[in-house]
């Protein structure tokens, strides 16, 4: 846009380290968030480690070595948060960079699933991450200094099946992160991300909620065959010292999808309609739902 002013500097961007910075992740016992703080560690950076498994937070801290506060919270004790945030701030005067992390799948046909599922998906992928934020903004603003990382997913773009309450949330962090870069990126210096893992081999698919609202206890074929979480934090690192605002992290076909999102909806649509009526022709056989292999779905 002709006379727009120039993006603030980052902090850090590209050329720089995150020596001495003090990084805040939720979710860091398992997957994505312990791989990132292990990246982070190994660049000089000071830790605040926070999940609800002390043990495993305990165990990763003692790992890498760095320094590092463990805070285990629940994300969704709105009560509790004001004071975590006290504390995580305090520790060592200040937060540079924020990554909401900690999150929670789905795998259940809509028709099926109990309206709490529904609760407990927004509650943990949406208002959560918000709640955080918005509690830590304040003081990010009045430095003029910070960098917010939502990690939501590539299913935020493409609303596949089986995740009708998870792409709703992930959908709206991804909102949220755009429109909240629009009032502090060039207003008060900060940097907002939002970071699109596709499947990535966690626990996720097994911690899954079902549609009455059980675990699903197993993983599926595509996070099975999903990328390494150290390559996934690597590409969130990079991307970062990159200055990117939008960090797709995906392969094969799953990054076929994000680009046909905005290059032909109607197409991915159509793919995405065939793989629900598999789902639901399986459900009228009395089947339980299974996820197609991703390759399968977008060709």
């Amino acid at each position: 846009m002709a006379g727009a002013a120039a993006p603030p500097a980052l902090n850090p961007g590209a050329g720089m380290s995150w020596q001495g910075r003090t990084i805040w992740i939720t979710g860091a016992s398992s997957g994505i968030g312990a791989a990132l703080a292990e990246a982070f560690a190994a660049e000089g950076a000071a830790l605040i480690l926070s999940g609800r498994r002390r043990d495993a937070l305990d165990a990763l801290a003692a790992r890498h070595g760095t320094e590092t506060l463990v805070l285990p919270f629940e994300t969704t004790d709105w009560d509790a948060l004001p004071g975590t945030v006290d504390a995580a701030w305090r520790w060592r005067d200040g937060i540079d960079l924020l990554v909401n992390n900690a999150g929670i799948s789905q795998r259940s046909l809509a028709v099926d699933t109990v309206p709490d599922v529904y609760d407990r998906l927004l509650d943990t992928d949406l208002r959560a991450p918000i709640h955080l934020t918005q509690a830590l903004l304040p003081r990010m603003v009045e430095r003029r200094a910070g960098t917010i990382v939502m990690i939501s997913s590539v299913a935020g773009r493409l609303g596949p099946v089986l995740r009708t309450g998870y792409a709703a949330a992930k959908h709206g962090l991804i909102g949220y992160a755009d429109a909240l870069r629009a009032e502090v990126e060039l207003a008060y210096g900060l940097r907002v991300v939002n970071v699109l893992p596709g499947s990535v081999h966690t626990g996720v698919a097994a911690n899954a909620l079902q549609a009455d609202g059980s675990a699903r206890g197993e993983s599926d074929a595509n996070i099975d065959a999903g990328m390494d979480p150290a390559e996934c934090a690597r590409r969130i690192l990079a991307g970062l010292a990159e200055g990117q605002r939008e960090i797709i992290v995906a392969e094969g076909a799953e990054a076929f999808a994000a680009g046909l999102r905005w290059q032909d909806p109607e197409r991915l649509f159509d793919m995405l309609a065939a793989e629900g009526k598999r789902l639901a022709e399986a459900r009228a056989a009395g089947k339980g739902p299974e996820p197609a292999l991703v390759n399968r779905t977008f060709k």
